[in-house]
């Protein structure tokens, strides 16, 4: 853990560690659990892989989340949140509500741009849609062939 040498204020101190924008969009993905970098990099278009990378591995410096390293090949390499992580939460929660009555976007707006709402939205706990039930599968059945195949 770094320590914060601006003017010694706690706020400052937090605000230099959640540095920019894509610190606290990258908790909100890791929010739900683990993620693969190139889960994370897709769902923060348009972050540039080398900003994506720089953020996590000060995200990890800072004991915010730690970096799992499966091995493999490709790597599988994975990044969920520590318990320094999840207190940054509720800051996401305030973004959220600020966001709105600010009247900067609708949870609604992501919903329409990306297809789907971010994963700690509110809006993901609506109850879900009942699914039609449908008759069961039922394999072709071929035609009775009685012909007789001589050799």
């Amino acid at each position: 853990m770094r320590r914060r040498d601006l003017d010694g204020c706690p706020i400052a101190g937090a605000l230099q560690m959640l540095g920019d924008k894509w610190t606290m969009l990258i908790l909100r993905d890791l929010a739900t659990g683990p993620r693969r970098t190139m889960e994370l990099h897709s769902n923060l278009d348009p972050i540039s892989s080398r900003t994506l990378v720089g953020r996590l591995r000060d995200m990890e410096k800072d004991k915010l989340l730690v970096r799992i390293n499966y091995g493999g090949n490709p790597p599988h390499i994975e990044y969920s949140l520590t318990e320094r992580g999840f207190l940054l939460l509720p800051l996401l929660d305030a973004l959220r509500e600020a966001g709105q009555a600010l009247g900067c976007n609708e949870c609604r707006d992501r919903k329409r741009r990306r297809g789907q709402y971010c994963a700690i939205c509110p809006n993901n706990l609506e109850a879900p849609q009942p699914k039609p039930i449908s008759p069961p599968l039922r394999s072709p059945q071929r035609e009775r062939d009685d012909s007789i195949v001589l050799l």
